[in-house]
């Protein structure tokens, strides 16, 4: 399974996040357990709307949504490059993670020290960004040294590596993101196999507190996340960890009603799951039978045989075709054999490539 994984400096709220999400119970679905796989790590439910509408519809017996997974990882100081605080621990961690969500302080509270003295968004991002560089910049030069030698005995994949390393090499050296950089097709696959750090995805989470929440264009910590995410074309979500955290002992009733008496229409850690399994090139294909609705999750790109097969590979292998109708064409058909009389189903082969929200019985012989 590909993980987020949740970085930031110490009091900035992290820990209250991943607990909020690791424990949340979605107000848009049934009551689902998240389950620990171990400590700091979490599978948590991905909200779906689209699940309760089609349990009613079809008469199903139980809902069933996709999964994300999370990983707490330990704060990070100034020097963790260097193996500071808990430097090595931290930059392992997140060299195993397939993105980043950071939780950016913005919020004022004398009652919670910033490790830094005060509250500086910018320069926080800027921590972690230049440790992070400086972790990646040792990578880089050592596996350059290494296709410099590659290219003095003529090899030409050294050299197509060697011009990618050097694109990168300035970049990381000035404190800066790999990812910042407009790399070709080629060149972003070369990258790919370095694993550095700085290419990994990114979500900034905007901590606030209660009293900005619902105007955080007026929070001027809000606006400088926001500038700097857009230059690196970065994701910002708004949330409140601490808010969130105190809505885990809610009812879903309760919990949509609170929001909604605070004029907030949805969950902050709603919108970060779903921010961060689309980050991950995830998506949900559904399965909606009496025994249970289900979002199955596959890479955005699959094709038929491979999506089914994350239900089976039996299916896979006796792949015939897959017979699929949109989410949509079925609620306004109002059942399975409408849709067919309407012309509203289709059948597609092993080339389909799988669409979000695409509802699919997949014919097989095997």
């Amino acid at each position: 399974m590909l993980q987020a994984g949740i970085v930031g400096l110490p009091n900035v709220g992290k820990s209250t996040l991943f607990n909020a999400l690791t424990a949340q119970e979605s107000a848009l679905a049934a009551n689902y357990p998240f389950a620990t796989i171990e400590p700091n790590v979490g599978v948590v439910a991905v909200p779906d709307e689209r699940l309760p509408i089609l349990v009613d519809l079809v008469k199903a017996q139980k809902e069933v949504p996709a999964t994300v997974e999370f990983v707490d990882i330990a704060g990070l100081v100034r020097g963790a490059s260097k193996g500071e605080g808990l430097g090595n621990q931290f930059l392992a961690n997140i060299r195993e993670t397939d993105a980043v969500i950071q939780v950016v302080r913005c919020f004022e509270d004398e009652n919670i020290i910033h490790v830094e003295g005060s509250v500086d968004p910018i320069r926080d991002i800027e921590t972690i960004q230049i440790e992070l560089a400086l972790a990646d910049l040792a990578s880089v030069e050592k596996r350059r040294d290494k296709a410099q030698r590659g290219v003095r005995a003529g090899d030409k994949v050294a050299k197509a590596e060697l011009d990618a390393l050097d694109k990168i090499l300035p970049v990381l050296e000035e404190g800066r993101a790999a990812r910042t950089i407009e790399l070709s097709n080629e060149e972003q696959l070369i990258v790919k196999q370095f694993f550095l750090l700085t290419t990994k995805p990114t979500i900034y989470a905007a901590n606030v507190d209660e009293e900005t929440l619902l105007t955080p264009d007026e929070n001027p910590h809000v606006q400088t996340v926001r500038e700097h995410a857009a230059k690196e074309k970065a994701e910002v979500v708004i949330i409140c960890a601490k808010l969130e955290a105190e809505l885990v002992a809610l009812e879903p009733a309760e919990r949509k009603e609170f929001l909604s008496d605070l004029g907030v229409t949805s969950s902050g850690v709603d919108k970060l799951i779903k921010s961060a399994y689309k980050m991950l090139g995830l998506m949900s294909y559904l399965t909606a039978g009496e025994k249970e609705v289900r979002a199955w999750t596959i890479p955005v790109g699959t094709k038929a045989p491979a999506a089914a097969s994350v239900i089976h590979s039996d299916i896979e292998r006796g792949f015939i075709r897959a017979e699929i109708v949109g989410y949509k064409d079925l609620i306004s058909a109002g059942s399975n054999a409408a849709a067919r009389e309407k012309g509203l189903t289709r059948l597609e082969g092993k080339d389909y490539i799988m669409q979000e929200g695409d509802i699919v019985n997949f014919r097989f012989n095997v």
